[in-house]
């Protein structure tokens, strides 16, 4: 009796704590944000949202000068930094084929450290309980070669050409510039609106986005107007407000506009 106690009472767990210690020590140590010897590592911050994802691609001066939403890019084949942090309650970022997760607190930001050995397509998605939405706040993240990675930042980079200021413009200017950005869209077309005080996704590359509404909806041909018209009974609780007071045609056309809006 007493050699049943001492194995499986004391014998067992301090032997799995051990092995799991073994295994757990390097693989935690990988994702720590430590000092390379060779070169410092690409440096993504993202940011949880109820229930979306944004990511800021810093730029020389160190600020954000490339924006996006739901959607992740990252070089493939070196190590990257991941400054993870949250506008409003605790998420966790977490790419499973990648590596483990790490809380996204409010008011502190905290490094996470992954890599992805080749190019891919890889599924993200929130490890924290928080809210009705939880599972789905969905992360689309492709790594690409070094080269194509720089050349997808130099798109976005890139001085936008003239906006085209129709029917369609003007109604997102008035319905929606005030939550969300276009970079480029001119100030002229911006009808202040101090109510919306909530700002939603980047808007300025959503044409060529894969999905909407981080993963309800695949990106296609429609699919912004239909979100428009139908946001609240695809993802009920977002916070983006119904557009009950918009004419169908009005939202078909701004869901149209948007889809131009491609590097």
């Amino acid at each position: 009796m007493l050699r049943w106690v001492l194995g499986g009472g004391v014998l067992l767990p301090v032997l799995s704590i051990v092995a799991l210690l073994i295994f757990a020590a390097p693989t935690g140590r990988g994702m720590l944000p430590l000092p390379l010897a060779t070169t410092d590592p690409e440096r993504i911050e993202v940011i949880g949202h109820q229930w979306w994802w944004e990511v800021r691609y810093p730029g020389e001066e160190g600020e954000p000068d490339v924006v996006t939403a739901n959607r992740l890019v990252m070089p493939a084949g070196e190590p990257v930094d991941f400054r993870v942090t949250s506008e409003d309650v605790i998420h966790a970022f977490w790419i499973p084929r990648l590596g483990g997760k790490r809380d996204m607190v409010p008011g502190r930001f905290s490094t996470i450290r992954l890599e992805a050995d080749a190019p891919g397509v890889f599924g993200g998605q929130c490890a924290e309980f928080c809210g009705a939405q939880h599972t789905g706040m969905q992360l689309h993240v492709e790594a690409l070669e070094r080269d194509d990675y720089d050349a997808w930042l130099d798109e976005r980079r890139a001085p936008r050409e003239s906006i085209e200021k129709g029917d369609a413009a003007r109604a997102f200017g008035e319905h929606c510039a005030a939550c969300h950005r276009v970079a480029g869209f001119p100030d002229e077309l911006v009808v202040d609106d101090t109510e919306h005080d909530i700002k939603g996704p980047d808007l300025s590359d959503i044409g060529s986005r894969p999905t909407l509404g981080a993963g309800v909806l695949p990106m296609e041909e429609g699919a912004i107007a239909y979100w428009l018209q139908f946001h609240q009974m695809l993802k009920p609780g977002n916070r983006m407000p119904p557009h009950n007071h918009i004419e169908t045609e009005t939202l078909q056309d701004i869901g149209a506009w948007l889809e131009t809006l491609a590097p």
